[in-house]
C-alpha cells in the first residue's frame, strides 16, 4: 500500500505520515522545499519524539520524498498509483496542490480502485475545499477524474511546537492526538490508520475540536502576548489568563451543546483535557507561533467569530469570546505579515469598516456591535498612545 502526503513539514511527518506508516503504507512525501526533500531522502528513518506524560519515541521507516515544484511529473505519477492521498499544507495552499492531484488522477488506471483523498487541515470541510479546487482545475474532465477518487473530510488534532535546533527530520510532538474521519464516502472500505476514529457525522467533532482546541490555543496566545509572556504553558500558569481562556471555552461549549446536543459534562471534561495539554511544559511553544495569522483567526468562520456569532444568534453569552478578539487586535509581530496588516488596518479604517472587512459580520448581526466596540477601544488606545 502507498500513501502520498502533500506537505512534509512537522505535521506531515510527526502526525499524518507517522500514523499512515504505522498502518503499513509506504509514505511518499511531496513538498516544494528542496532542502527538506533532500534531507528526507538522505535518511532511512526518523524519530517522532512524544514529550510529556506517556510519551514515547516512535521510529518511522519506509518513506521517500519528491519535489512537486521541481518535478511535478514525479509527484503526479505517485498520485496515479497511490491508495491514499493526504495533505497538511494549510487551507490556502490547497489550490496549489490540486493541479498535481488532477494530473495524477488523469494518469490513474480507470480499472484501479479509487484513491482515498483526505485533507488534514485546521478548517471545516477542508477535503470539500480540496475537491472543489480539483474540480475547478479539471474542468470538463472533472466527472471522469472524480470517479477515480473518494473524498472524506477529517478533523485532526495534535500539538506540534516549534522544533529544537539541529533536529533534522526528527519531530517533537505531544503524546495526545485525534484523527476523526467521516466513514460514509468509503462504503465500508476504510483506510487502515491505527488510532483514527471513523464516524458517520463529522460536523460535531470538527466544531468541538476547532471551537475548543483552536479557540483555546489562540486565546491563550493573544492574552499571553498582551501580558508579555513568551510560552503558552507559562501563559496558562497565570491565573488571570487561565480564567479568561476558560471563560471563552465555556462559551464555545455552550454553543456546541446547543447546536449539536453534546453533553455539557463531556464538554467540561474535554475542556479540562485540552487546557492540560496546553500546560504541558515539555512542549516549548510560544505565543508568537500560535498567534500568527491573526486576520485569519478573527475571520467569519474561524475560532472566535464563528462560535461567537452562533452564540449571539441563540442569545448565549459572547463576552469572553469578544474579549479574546480584543486581545487578538493587540497582537503585533513584525515578522508576521498578517499581524503587520492588522495593525495597519486598525490605523487606516474606521471601526465599522474594519469590523466588516476583517470579521465578515454584517452590521445588522447581533454580534456586530460588541466586536465593533472592542475594535473602537483598540483604535482609541492606539491614538492615545
Amino acid at each position: 500500500m502507498k500513501a502520498v502526503q502533500f506537505g512534509a513539514g512537522n505535521i506531515g511527518r510527526g502526525f499524518v505520515g507517522l500514523l499512515l506508516a504505522e498502518g503499513g503504507y509506504e509514505i511518499v512525501f511531496s513538498d516544494v522545499a528542496e532542502a527538506l526533500v533532500d534531507a528526507i531522502n538522505a535518511v532511512s528513518e526518523y524519530t517522532v519524539h512524544e514529550v510529556g506524560p506517556g510519551g514515547v519515541d516512535r521510529v518511522v521507516t519506509g518513506f521517500r520524498a519528491v519535489n512537486s515544484k521541481a518535478d511535478p511529473d514525479a509527484a503526479a505519477d505517485e498520485v496515479a498509483t497511490a491508495d491514499v492521498v493526504t495533505c497538511a499544507v494549510g487551507p490556502t495552499v490547497l489550490r496549489f496542490i490540486a493541479p498535481t492531484i488532477v494530473e495524477g488522477l488523469a494518469r490513474r488506471s480507470p480499472d484501479a480502485a479509487p484513491v482515498k483523498i483526505m485533507a488534514c487541515e485546521n478548517a471545516i470541510g477542508a477535503t470539500d475545499l480540496l475537491r472543489a479546487e480539483i474540480e475547478r482545475v479539471a474542468g470538463v474532465d472533472a466527472p471522469d477524474l472524480l470517479d477515480r477518487a473518494v473524498f472524506a473530510n477529517t478533523a485532526v488534532d495534535r500539538i506540534v511546537p516549534a522544533q529544537p535546533e539541529g533536529a533534522g527530520v526528527d519531530v517533537t510532538v505531544e503524546p495526545y492526538f485525534e484523527w476523526t474521519i467521516e466513514s460514509g464516502p468509503f462504503g465500508g472500505d476504510l483506510p487502515n490508520i491505527p488510532g483514527a476514529h471513523f464516524v458517520d457525522d463529522l460536523a460535531p467533532y470538527i466544531e468541538r475540536k476547532l471551537f475548543t482546541v483552536n479557540t483555546g490555543h489562540a486565546a491563550t496566545a493573544y492574552f499571553g502576548a498582551r501580558a508579555g509572556v513568551e510560552r503558552i504553558s507559562d501563559a496558562l500558569a497565570d491565573a488571570e489568563i487561565s480564567a479568561a481562556v476558560t471563560a471563552a471555552l465555556e462559551e464555545t461549549s455552550a454553543v456546541l451543546a446547543t447546536v449539536h446536543g453534546l453533553d455539557p459534562a463531556d464538554l467540561a471534561a474535554y475542556r479540562a483535557t485540552i487546557l492540560d495539554r496546553f500546560r504541558n511544559p515539555a512542549l516549548v511553544d510560544t505565543v508568537q507561533r500560535v498567534g500568527r495569522q491573526p486576520l485569519r483567526k478573527i475571520s467569519r468562520h474561524e475560532r472566535f467569530i464563528g462560535p461567537a456569532a452562533v452564540a449571539a444568534e441563540h442569545g448565549l453569552s459572547t463576552e469572553a469570546l469578544v474579549a479574546a478578539v480584543g486581545a487578538a487586535l493587540e497582537f503585533d509581530d513584525a515578522d508576521d505579515p498578517q499581524a503587520v496588516e492588522l495593525q495597519q488596518l486598525l490605523h487606516s479604517d474606521d471601526a465599522r469598516t474594519f469590523t466588516t472587512r476583517t470579521t465578515g459580520l454584517e452590521p445588522q448581526h447581533p454580534l456586530f456591535a460588541a466586536v465593533e466596540a472592542v475594535v473602537q477601544a483598540r483604535q482609541e488606545a492606539l491614538r492615545a498612545g
